[in-house]
């Protein structure tokens, strides 16, 4: 019973997931309530809040299911036999259209404007976040296994280059400081960002 119980609530929450995306990208985030998630998830409002406490927790979940998407399912792994530019400069660009895409950004703004009044669940959840092991960690390690790059701390310089990216992709359109990027802009900043760290790590 208690298994039944269990595949039914997982088989609803899923429901309300995929309601979320619809609605999302019909209605945007902010003209989206937890009233129509629940009508089009078919479930009751409180079943609804029973899996997500606040809209801004659904998005947050909706924003690491990206992010698990695009950046621990690339099918790219390192390769010997080919330059490091080539290699590290694809991993970047497939993060650099994630995070400067309009899905992202949009659910990105609902979450960080909800989770700035409550600093202690903002970092939970992006440490939540850098915490999952992408193909660009598996990388950089095979790389410096193979003796073509040198550094002491995986994590520090994954979060350098995280850094490098989002200062140009991320935090200006997020904040609609700058317009959206275009294809060119955005393979730019990817080939950029790996010249600099490749000058600084490559051997």
């Amino acid at each position: 019973m208690t298994a039944e119980v269990r595949t039914r609530s997982d088989r609803k929450r899923d429901a309300i997931i995929q309601a979320a995306k619809q609605a999302f990208q019909q209605y945007g985030v902010n003209g989206t309530s937890m009233d129509t998630l629940a009508e089009l998830a078919n479930v009751s409002k409180r079943t609804v809040y029973n899996h997500f406490s606040a809209k801004e927790e659904l998005v947050m979940h909706l924003i690491k299911e990206l992010w698990h998407k695009t950046m621990a399912s690339i099918a790219l792994s390192y390769d010997a036999r080919l330059p490091l530019q080539s290699q590290l400069e694809s991993l970047l660009l497939a993060e650099v259209e994630l995070i400067s895409g309009d899905e992202y950004l949009e659910l990105a703004r609902v979450a960080f404007g909800y989770f700035f009044y409550n600093p202690e669940k903002l970092k939970e959840e992006v440490a939540n976040l850098s915490a999952q092991e992408t193909v660009l960690h598996r990388w950089l390690v095979a790389a410096r296994a193979d003796g073509r790059l040198a550094f002491d701390n995986l994590d520090y310089v994954v979060k350098e280059l995280s850094c490098l990216l989002k200062g140009h992709c991320f935090w200006p359109q997020l904040l609609k400081i700058e317009p959206p990027l275009d294809a060119a802009q955005r393979r730019t900043i990817a080939t950029r960002t790996t010249a600099l760290f490749l000058s600084h790590y490559a051997i």
